[in-house]
């Protein structure tokens, strides 16, 4: 998937804990983690708002694009 989400790596850089997170941000643990594993198909931008403000970041510090490899035939 050309989307990586670096949740876990702000995370460690905030020295912060998914379920402090969680409560912080008012999702539940398991949506989190569903995000966090780059299971999700969409985020709202309301939730990323919030990631956002409890993690003092940026969008992009936690959201990545790293496009597939172009395959010639």
């Amino acid at each position: 998937m050309p989307i990586i989400v670096n949740l876990d790596v702000m995370l460690a850089r905030r020295k912060m804990q998914l379920s402090e997170l969680a409560e912080k941000v008012d999702i539940t643990l398991p949506n989190l983690s569903i995000l966090k594993t780059g299971k999700a198909k969409a985020v709202r931008f309301s939730t990323l708002e919030a990631i956002c403000e409890a993690l003092n970041c940026q969008p992009g510090d936690i959201l990545e694009f790293a496009p597939e490899e172009i395959k010639i035939i």
